[in-house]
């Protein structure tokens, strides 16, 4: 008679953890606000399979707003997600930051992520991940794939993140060809698929056979598809828009970071702060080289990410030069943290400045 009374009391309390656990989750309500639209095929693509998968995992009711400008008119859509009783705001954009933060120190009962800046508060963290170390394996790829030496690079805005990609990219391209150059040239805008194109075709024309991006669209791809030339994607598998320029995209996997975080909020063990890990979490990853690779590439590419993962190599590692034939970091040291998430400087091998935000 004890022995069945115990079974009763432990499936009861099962089902009220069972309940606890549903309530607990119910009444977490996750809100995204998205730079561009959720069909870019890119960026905004990327971050909404991550929370499909989140809906997927954790069952959460989820809403997002997208084609948000970077501007007050974000503090606006946030604020009003969180009237609508979304007591979790992402946002997936570097200009969203300063307002995030303002909304932070004025709803302290809400927690805010936003994606690739750098401020932080009690109830706000901030996300991206080490994607320069997937940069680093497209540029090889690149640089085993130009036959005239000549690369270009469409990029979005003149900021840390976006220069650090470029030059682990470079750093790439001239691990294995020491004669190839990358030429920016700036959009100054995330989603613009006119621009973009634009961009793309104005770097075409200077005789570049393969180009990568920091931008929120295929466009680049296209472009180079439409000149018989190749490409590097970015965000997310760009191979179905370009199959004849495609050779590996640089891509995100957010899913399994919002899980993580939705559920400590759910558990209430949920603390703020700073993430920005790479390959080790696979919240970056690069695609299976397609058929356009050069020959060499994949084990090339496989090695290099061998030796990252393991720790034998760091992308910024020295020695590198700048653009002027400088020392910047000396054989046998490495960049830190600070020092890569502050860049202002290209390395050697970029041609172009990076302008005066």
């Amino acid at each position: 008679m004890k022995k069945l009374f115990s079974l009763i009391t432990l499936l009861l309390f099962a089902m009220l953890l069972g309940a606890c656990d549903k309530k607990a989750s119910e009444e977490v309500k996750v809100g995204f606000i998205y730079i561009g639209h959720v069909s870019d095929g890119g960026f905004t693509y990327s971050h909404d399979q991550g929370r499909q998968y989140l809906v997927e995992k954790l069952g959460v009711e989820t809403k997002f707003v997208e084609n948000v400008p970077e501007g007050p008119e974000a503090k606006d859509r946030m604020r009003e997600l969180i009237d609508l009783g979304y007591n979790v705001i992402v946002a997936n954009s570097y200009g969203y930051m300063d307002y995030m933060a303002e909304l932070a120190a004025e709803y302290p009962d809400v927690k805010f992520l936003h994606c690739s800046g750098s401020r932080t508060s009690e109830n706000m963290s901030n996300y991206f991940g080490r994607i320069y170390q997937a940069r680093y394996l497209t540029g090889i790829a690149a640089g085993l794939k130009t036959e005239t030496d000549k690369i270009g690079y469409v990029a979005a805005y003149p900021i840390p993140e976006v220069v650090r990609g470029i030059n682990a990219f470079t750093l790439g391209v001239k691990s294995v060809n020491p004669e190839a150059t990358v030429e920016v040239s700036w959009t100054n805008t995330w989603y613009d698929p006119i621009k973009e194109r634009q961009a793309a075709d104005a770097l075409l024309d200077k005789g570049i056979d393969v180009l990568s991006q920091h931008q929120d669209t295929p466009q680049p791809l296209i472009a180079a598809e439409a000149r018989g030339k190749w490409a590097v994607g970015y965000h997310s598998d760009m191979n179905a828009a370009a199959p004849n320029a495609h050779l590996v995209s640089a891509v995100w996997n957010w899913g399994p970071y919002y899980v993580e975080q939705v559920q400590a909020i759910i558990d209430g063990t949920w603390e703020s702060g700073s993430y920005w890990e790479g390959f080790n979490d696979n919240i970056v990853s690069i695609t299976p080289l397609s058929e356009n690779a050069p020959e060499g590439a994949q084990a090339k590419v496989d090695e290099m990410k061998a030796k990252i993962e393991s720790g034998e190599f760091e992308v910024f590692q020295g020695p590198i030069k700048d653009q002027t034939g400088a020392v910047k970091v000396a054989s046998g040291q490495k960049l830190t943290d600070v020092e890569m998430l502050s860049f202002n400087w290209f390395v050697e091998g970029v041609i172009g400045i990076i302008p005066e935000e």
